[in-house]
């Protein structure tokens, strides 16, 4: 297939084949006139690419599963690089997962510690123009 039907079918641009085609992560073969030629396997990883940048994964981050894939194997996570991400982005996840938590708690004392100060009194706010 050519690059705007792959386009299409992944739901990107062509801008961005290209641009993954410059990062090494889609290799395009050229027809006898020159057209980029694709086939599905190059779907599958454009697919795997997608679906973890959905889940917050930079573009670096998914070369393991797509090497991964190009190596043959039928999921794009059943190699220990892919793996070893994975365990990166879980443990980078649980990390911001605290920080909110944090950021939540704080919240929760100064609200309690502003209901508090205001006793039974009901704020007056008004906008006056």
């Amino acid at each position: 297939m050519r690059i705007g039907e792959l386009a299409r079918r992944a739901g990107t641009s062509t801008r961005t084949l290209r641009y993954y085609e410059s990062r090494g992560l889609l290799t395009a073969r050229r027809t006898g006139n020159g057209y980029r030629d694709y086939d599905e396997d190059d779907l599958r990883l454009l697919r795997q690419i997608r679906t973890l940048q959905d889940f917050g994964f930079e573009l670096e981050e998914t070369r393991p599963f797509v090497e991964c894939l190009r190596a043959g194997h039928p999921a794009g996570d059943a190699c220990p690089a892919s793996l070893a991400v994975y365990r990166r982005k879980l443990a980078e996840l649980d990390g911001l997962i605290g920080q909110l938590a944090d950021v939540r708690d704080q919240v929760a004392r100064q609200l309690a510690a502003a209901e508090e100060a205001a006793g039974d009194a009901v704020p007056r706010c008004e906008m006056t123009g």
